[in-house]
C-alpha cells in the first residue's frame, strides 16, 4: 500500500475528517487530500505527527500495509484481554466460593447434631481456595504486567460497530450479575422469615450464608468479567493508564499502593485476631477482607474525585 492508502485508512479507522485532520497538522484540507491521492507527500516534520498521531511507525506508514499490521496486533492484544479477563475474574470467583465452602463445611454440624467440624477446618478449606485465588491473580497481573510493557500505546482497533455490539452484550451482563445479587438477598431474607429459628442456630445460619455467597459468587464475577472487557475497548483509556507521563497512570500507581498498604494492613489485623483473640480463625474474622475491600473502594474512589 502506498502512504496515500495507509494515510486513508488511518484517519478513517478513527473517524478523523481531512477537515479535522488539516486542522490538528495546521494544514490545508487540500494538502491531506493531495497526500492521500499520493499527488504529493508530505513534509519530514508532517510526517512524524502523523506518526506519532496514529501511533505507527514511518515504515508501515511509507511502504507498509498498515490494515494488516493493525489487524495482527487487534489479534494479539484481543487475545491477551480476553485471557486476563477470565483469569481476573478466576481469580475472584475462587475467593468467593472458597467463603461459601467455608460456610458450608461448618453449618454440615446441622445435619451430624453436633460440632464435629471445627471452625478452623472449614477455615483451612478457604485458605486452599484463597491459595490457588492468589497464584491465577499473581500470573494474570504478571503476564499482564509484561504485555503492558511490549506495548504501552496500542491501536484503536475496534470499529464503532463492534463497540456497539459489545456494549449490548455488556448491559446485559452488568443487568444479569446486579440481578443474582438481588435474588440471593431475597432468597435470604426469605429464608430467615420462614425459619426465624436460624438466628438460634449458628449451623443454619452458616448455611445460609454459604447459600447468599454462591449468588454473590456468580453475580460478582460476572460483573468483574463485564467490566474489564468493557475496559479492553477503550483503547484510549488503555494508552493513557500505561503511558507514564500521564495523569492516569499516576493515579493508578497512586491507588496501587495505597490498596495494597490496606490489604496488608487487613491481612496483620487477621492473624492477629487469630492468634490472640481466641487462638483460632474464625469464620468471623474472615470478614476483615471484606471491610479492607471496602477500604480500597473508598479510597480509590477518593483518589479519582482528588485528582
Amino acid at each position: 500500500m502506498s502512504l496515500g492508502e495507509n494515510l486513508q485508512y488511518l484517519r478513517k479507522r478513527d473517524n478523523i475528517t481531512q477537515e479535522q485532520l488539516a486542522e490538528q497538522l495546521n494544514v490545508s484540507r487540500q494538502s491531506v487530500s493531495k497526500w492521500e491521492s499520493d499527488t504529493t507527500y508530505p513534509e519530514m516534520e508532517k510526517l512524524l505527527q502523523l506518526c506519532q498521531m496514529f501511533h505507527c511507525s514511518m515504515d508501515d506508514i511509507v511502504q507498509g500495509v498498515i490494515k494488516d499490521v493493525n489487524l495482527e496486533g487487534k489479534s494479539e492484544y484481543d487475545r491477551h484481554m480476553n485471557q486476563f479477563s477470565k483469569l481476573i475474574s478466576l481469580g475472584v470467583s475462587l475467593i468467593l466460593l472458597g467463603i461459601s465452602f467455608m460456610f458450608l463445611i461448618y453449618g454440615c454440624n446441622f445435619f451430624i447434631g453436633r460440632e464435629m467440624i471445627k471452625e478452623d477446618f472449614s477455615t483451612i478449606i478457604f485458605f486452599i481456595f484463597l491459595t490457588i485465588s492468589v497464584a491465577i491473580l499473581i500470573v494474570a497481573s504478571m503476564q499482564h504486567g509484561d504485555f503492558t510493557k511490549k506495548h504501552p500505546i496500542v491501536d484503536n482497533f475496534y470499529s464503532q460497530n463492534e463497540i456497539d455490539a459489545f456494549n449490548k452484550k455488556f448491559s446485559i451482563m452488568i443487568a444479569v450479575g446486579v440481578s443474582v445479587i438481588l435474588i440471593g438477598i431475597i432468597t435470604v431474607i426469605g429464608v430467615e422469615t420462614i425459619y426465624p429459628q436460624l438466628e438460634d442456630n449458628e449451623y443454619m445460619e452458616s448455611l445460609a450464608s454459604a447459600l447468599f455467597m454462591l449468588f454473590i459468587n456468580f453475580g460478582v464475577t460476572t460483573l468483574v468479567y463485564a467490566g474489564i472487557q468493557k475496559g479492553k475497548y477503550n483503547i484510549d483509556e488503555y494508552n493513557k493508564e500505561h503511558d507514564v507521563n500521564s495523569d492516569t497512570y499516576k493515579k493508578n500507581q497512586l491507588k496501587s499502593s495505597i490498596n495494597a498498604c490496606i490489604m496488608l494492613i487487613s491481612t496483620v489485623i487477621f492473624f492477629i485476631f487469630g492468634f490472640t483473640i481466641d487462638g483460632g480463625f474464625g469464620v468471623p474474622y474472615v470478614l476483615i477482607f471484606a471491610v479492607g475491600g471496602i477500604c480500597c473502594a473508598i479510597a480509590s474512589i477518593i483518589i479519582n474525585y482528588k485528582k
